[in-house]
């Protein structure tokens, strides 16, 4: 830690004397580490590890604003850094959004790190492995068990220092059988947290129960979405609907202060933890309330955003946000009273999440996974994708078929809208994205109608 604050304290006295005492500079030091364990047929095929410090300069000189990094970080990189960023600066056109610079602000208090998690090795994360692949009983398995942790500081030429740290693990697999997949995947701040055989057993159940598939026709359907579909409508959301800058430029469904979503919904930005304690303007990050009770209640912003919709940033701030907007990315679905009635069965294909929920849907379907999704129409979010990882038939609360991937086509703003959501699953699970450092939490949902648009066959 203490060389990443030298490091962003050395590149702001250098922009100082570079620029001149004029210069408006944002500095990031940033020390990730990331450790994966890929598994496929089975058996571990590769552990791989990465390590990298990166110093991130943005600068803001005679009206101008232009940006540049680096990894090269003794003082011949450090001083090309900053002799290029400002030749950029020169060169760049006049920036009338420039938002200016975050003042000197408390960062909370730490909400932990895991120091096992961050020094875990290929044996913690090979053992996680080993109880999955047996927890599946013979049926062919793959994916992968992740550790990481990061550590950063941030300056600025207006006087604010600010530092932190993370740390976090997922694991993420598939069970096959007869061309059927099943997934079992979580996101926690602790390596410790995760259970691979478990997560092995849900799997296994899932591809078990998934074999010889029917069709059904497309059409509305009533659905219970488990948590690892919900994620993507999070995703999603947090991506194009919460996002400030598309609020700002009105091409957000958001309206804040709106009833836009069931009572039952109430969704929060969670990020303490989860990644650095501050963004990259340095604005302390905190809880953020997007929805509650069904009404839409902030957006996420970084400092240009915000100027622009007449806000506060709310610490969203990322190296492509002036671009794409600052988006929130550990959002959380709180869950819902609706409690199991019986304890999950070691075989079948509903999670605990969602057993509840699928006991009280009388015929609909149940949907595991979404995927491939893509926006067709930004304002209203209407999303196309498709089903993975198993899809059942329900009828009288009862699992009665496998169901082939279908395709979808919803606004995701409207299937969670007001008298849509049946159901709020009590349990929400984290879930891990591509990335790390990114998760989101969710309960199961039973939501009254979801479009499909097309099946297996087409």
């Amino acid at each position: 830690m203490t060389s990443e604050v030298d490091l962003a304290g050395r590149v702001v006295e250098l922009t100082r004397s570079l620029a001149g005492a004029g210069a408006e500079a944002e500095v990031v030091a940033a020390h990730s580490a990331e450790a994966l364990t890929r598994f496929a047929n089975s058996a571990i095929h590769q552990n791989v590890a990465d390590a990298t410090t990166t110093v991130s300069l943005r600068l803001h000189l005679d009206g101008r604003t232009a940006s540049g990094s680096t990894t090269v970080t003794d003082a011949d990189g450090l001083r090309s850094l900053v002799e290029r960023t400002v030749a950029a600066a020169r060169l760049s056109p006049p920036d009338p959004t420039w938002p200016g610079l975050t003042p000197p602000t408390p960062l909370p208090a730490d909400a932990g790190y895991d120091e096992a998690t961050a020094a875990a090795g290929p044996r913690e994360r090979a053992n996680r492995v080993r109880d999955f692949v047996q927890a599946a009983e013979g049926l062919e398995t793959a994916g992968f068990c992740r550790t990481a942790y990061a550590s950063g500081a941030f300056a600025n030429t207006a006087g604010h220092t600010v530092h932190g740290r993370s740390a976090e693990a997922a694991m993420d697999g598939i069970a096959r059988l007869a061309g059927a997949d099943g997934v079992a995947r979580r996101a926690a701040g602790r390596l410790a947290e995760l259970d691979g055989a478990t997560l092995g057993a849900q799997a296994a159940a899932k591809a078990r129960a998934a074999t010889s598939p029917v069709e059904l026709p497309p059409g509305r359907y009533e659905v219970v979405l488990e948590p690892t579909a919900v994620a993507d409508l999070l995703d999603n959301l947090a991506t194009f609907g919460f996002n400030g800058k598309a609020y700002a430029q009105h091409q957000s469904f958001a309206e804040l202060g709106a009833q836009q979503f069931d009572r039952s919904i109430t969704i929060t930005d969670e990020p303490l933890g989860a990644t650095l304690p501050f963004d990259m303007e340095g604005t302390p990050r905190a809880a953020l309330l997007l929805v509650e009770d069904g009404v839409t209640r902030a957006a996420s912003h970084d400092r240009t955003s915000a100027a622009e919709a007449g806000a506060a940033s709310t610490g969203h701030a990322s190296a492509a946000s002036r671009s794409w907007g600052p988006i929130a990315t550990n959002l959380h679905l709180a869950a819902g009273p609706i409690a199991n009635a019986v304890p999950e069965p070691s075989t079948g294909p509903t999670a605990s999440s969602a057993r509840a929920l699928v006991a009280g849907m009388r015929r609909g379907l149940l949907i595991t996974d979404l995927w491939y999704t893509r926006v067709l129409d930004q304002k209203s979010l209407v999303i196309t994708g498709l089903t993975r990882n198993g899809v059942w038939l329900v009828e009288n609360g009862e699992v009665t078929a496998a169901v082939g991937n279908l395709r979808f086509t919803q606004s995701y703003p409207q299937a969670l809208g007001p008298g849509a959501v049946l159901g709020v699953g009590a349990e929400a699970v984290s879930l891990p994205d591509r990335w790390s450092g990114v998760r989101y939490t969710a309960p199961a949902l039973h939501l009254a109608s979801w479009n499909l648009t097309g099946n297996a066959s087409g």
